[in-house]
């Protein structure tokens, strides 16, 4: 079924009239004053013990992000993969949160997107409502036949190593092997208390935990003699990582696993007005520098891209989604200030507005045109679910195209055993 095709109850259907109104240009790439935030990130910001923000070697992301303003030339290659993220965020019950999450990822594949990826949090609703993403996933691989299903992130320094490992390999066979798996740091540090582990050593047990990872779907001995039944080879091979920082770019090159690049990220203090760009190219350059020789990059770039027929629309969302995330923000004390909803558009890097005006502003992101895939989010403005669908339907017919993805319409359809 085509994405044209899919039906969306006519009752929740959101308004697909174009009803334009001309406005200054929407989206990350308008040029306007930014606000003074710290950490403009959707979760709290790992940080060091001197109070720098940090990836997930405890680095300090002022002392390793270059920026990157020469124009560098990046050649732009269509994606391989089209991809849709969710923090699951509705304003919702948590049923209703994993209801309405499973039905934009099952409406995703049949608009032709590639893979689907969700976030792992613990406690804090407001900023992920999934602590399982692995038992999630499960859910939504029985509703699926085709799309890849992938962890953005798992908070692996506080998992039991083993447990993911198994809980991975049973998934990835139920699900067709469709499963990617990505991992990271984790940067809500009260989190780590409440495990009985130390905030402070989350680089190492990220370390620690990921080779433990790789030993056991490798099928290598683990302590005691023991092997990972079932055995999952394949999921070497499907290892992501999550950073802030060229240094982590290049320990994830180094270890031929695949950059997941966010969709925000702190700016350093030194150099507050870089764009997302400009902060993102020095990591992938690091990271295609690291890579073993013959290993293909596996590049992936999250936006938040919320499209709508009526620009109207998507500003009256904006409007209320971003002043939301910045009063949480406010409340954590990591905002100065009050800004326009231009400036918040712009602080938050995101990309909305009509078709025509999210190709426009994704098509000045030159860090994204050397990604291999692209994935899709709509937070932090979190529109209600139909409008959820429309962008979804919106991103593969008309965005995604424009940009070089190509609709893969003879893939292999992969069913739950």
């Amino acid at each position: 079924m085509s994405c044209a095709t899919c039906s969306i109850p006519s009752s929740a259907a959101a308004p697909r009239a174009a009803r334009e109104t001309p406005t200054p240009r929407l989206g990350a790439g308008a040029p306007t004053r930014r606000l003074a935030i710290a950490g403009e990130i959707p979760d709290t910001v790992p940080v060091t013990h001197d109070g720098a923000q940090a990836d997930s070697g405890g680095a300090p992301v002022t002392d390793d992000v270059s920026p990157s303003r020469d124009g560098r030339a990046t050649t732009a290659t269509p994606w391989r993969r089209l991809g849709f993220f969710t923090r699951l965020l509705d304003l919702a019950e948590p049923a209703e949160r994993y209801r309405l999450a499973t039905a934009q990822i099952a409406h995703a594949e049949r608009c032709g997107f590639d893979s689907a990826w969700v976030a792992q949090h613990h406690f804090h609703e407001d900023e992920g409502g999934l602590p399982g993403p692995l038992v999630f996933l499960a859910q939504v691989a029985a509703q699926t036949s085709r799309i890849r299903l992938g962890t953005a992130i798992i908070t692996l320094p506080l998992e039991l190593p083993i447990r993911v490992a198994e809980d991975a390999a049973v998934l990835d066979l139920i699900s067709g092997g469709r499963l990617e798996v990505g991992v990271g740091p984790g940067g809500n540090l009260t989190a780590f208390e409440a495990f009985g582990l130390d905030s402070g050593e989350r680089g190492t047990l990220l370390a620690e935990h990921l080779q433990v990872l790789r030993d056991a779907w490798a099928g290598r001995p683990l302590p005691g003699g023991d092997r990972l039944y079932p055995s999952t080879p394949h999921l070497v091979e499907r290892v992501w990582q999550a950073t802030f920082t060229v240094e982590g770019a290049r320990r994830a090159g180094a270890a031929g696993d695949g950059l997941m690049l966010s969709r925000a990220q702190p700016r350093p203090a030194h150099a507050p007005d870089l764009s997302l760009a400009e902060m993102q190219n020095p990591m992938i350059d690091s990271y295609l520098a690291a890579l073993p020789a013959g290993r293909a990059p596996r590049i992936l770039a999250s936006r938040t891209v919320f499209v709508a027929d009526d620009r109207r629309d998507a500003m009256r969302f904006a409007e209320a989604g971003l002043e939301r995330h910045h009063a949480r923000l406010a409340r954590a004390g990591r905002v100065s200030g009050r800004g326009s909803v231009g400036e918040l558009i712009a602080a938050f890097n995101v990309h909305l507005g009509t078709p025509d005006d999210v190709i426009a502003s994704l098509q000045a992101d030159s860090a994204l045109a050397r990604a291999t895939e692209f994935t899709a989010q709509v937070h932090s403005i979190d529109p209600p679910h139909p409008f959820i669908l429309r962008s979804i339907e919106l991103v593969a017919e008309r965005v995604a195209p424009a940009l070089g993805w190509q609709r893969d319409d003879a893939a292999g359809i992969r069913r739950v055993a």
